[in-house]
């Protein structure tokens, strides 16, 4: 899935997890073509072995599967707005809460872009003056990709396909950093699923500076069924990370669970998202923080919508 859905303040390489996980054996170097789909959507050979286990070849077979439906899934979350609530838990030395804050934004898609306008905070609307902040900030993406010249907007897509390249050169990485174990079938949801572990392969040497991290995450994802979609996934931290220029440590022990949720029949979209993260910076200050994101109100556009402008102008 694209991981620009989520927007929790979670160190890159735990939200790299979820996206490289789903897609680990099934990105391609270009969206496949109506011969290719129809191959990759075919229903997974998934019949265990004399022991209840399945091969890496099936487990191959089975997340290319995923990863093409999980691009569709990608594809159609534009056609919808949504509410998204995100609140932050603060925690003391002890693991206590010390502070929370709330916030509560409606998602919508802008001229090609997914932009979030702020409508709550800690579950009350927004005065006045907040308000006027939040058009004017959404009013100043219409005007700025209304009025975007050509020549703007190629090089900004340029960049998009670059970003997209650097990805797919990731998901391999992850393909080759994992493997990927049946451990049984569950009911998640009503529904029932295959429930996949993936653990760092022994020897792994990455090719890429930002997949170093790999080995030091392990997880767990759930498959629906019926539909070969992901219902859910846990990641886990086994070993200290360090991030960046300012010596950022990641310590054993932060996760993150995401959910997702069949939306209309057509598409499964986000449902929850839970972040459980220590974070050391420059070995002076320390963040302990649980964060939750819930999904909701998930409302498609219609045809016949329009962009509307501060002041109710049409765009």
């Amino acid at each position: 899935m694209s991981i620009m859905r989520f927007s929790f303040a979670v160190p890159a390489v735990l939200a790299i997890w979820v996206a490289g996980a789903a897609l680990a054996y099934g990105q391609h170097e270009q969206y496949p073509g109506d011969a290719q789909k129809e191959q990759a959507s075919a229903a997974p050979d998934l019949k265990p072995d004399a022991e209840g286990n399945l091969s890496q070849e099936q487990m191959q077979q089975l997340f290319r599967v995923v990863a093409d439906k999980d691009i569709e899934n990608d594809k159609h979350l534009r056609d919808y707005t949504y509410i998204e609530r995100d609140e932050e838990h603060k925690l003391d030395g002890k693991g206590d809460v010390k502070s929370t804050d709330a916030k509560t934004y409606e998602v919508m898609e802008l001229y090609g872009e997914q932009v979030q306008r702020l409508i709550e905070k800690d579950d009350k609307a927004l005065d006045a003056e907040d308000s006027a902040k939040e058009e004017k900030k959404i009013q100043k993406i219409i005007d700025k990709r209304k009025n975007e010249s050509e020549d703007v907007r190629r090089k900004r897509q340029q960049k998009e396909e670059k970003d997209r390249e650097e990805g797919r050169k990731f998901v391999r990485e992850v393909a080759d950093a994992y493997n990927f174990r049946l451990v049984g079938t569950e009911s998640l949801g009503g529904r029932d699923a295959w429930v996949i572990d993936a653990e760092p392969r022994p020897g792994y040497e990455p090719h890429m500076k930002e997949a170093k991290f790999l080995p030091k995450f392990h997880g767990r994802v759930w498959i629906d069924k019926d539909e070969a979609q992901w219902a859910k996934m846990d990641i886990e931290c086994i070993d200290t990370v360090s991030l960046g220029w300012f010596l950022a440590r990641v310590h054993k022990g932060s996760r993150i669970v995401v959910e997702q949720t069949r939306v209309n029949d057509e598409v499964w979209l986000p449902k929850h998202v839970a972040v459980k993260v220590d974070v050391r910076v420059a070995l002076l200050r320390e963040f302990n923080v649980n964060e939750e994101q819930t999904y909701r109100d998930y409302k498609k556009f219609r045809a016949t919508a329009r962009i509307v402008g501060v002041g109710g102008q049409e765009k």
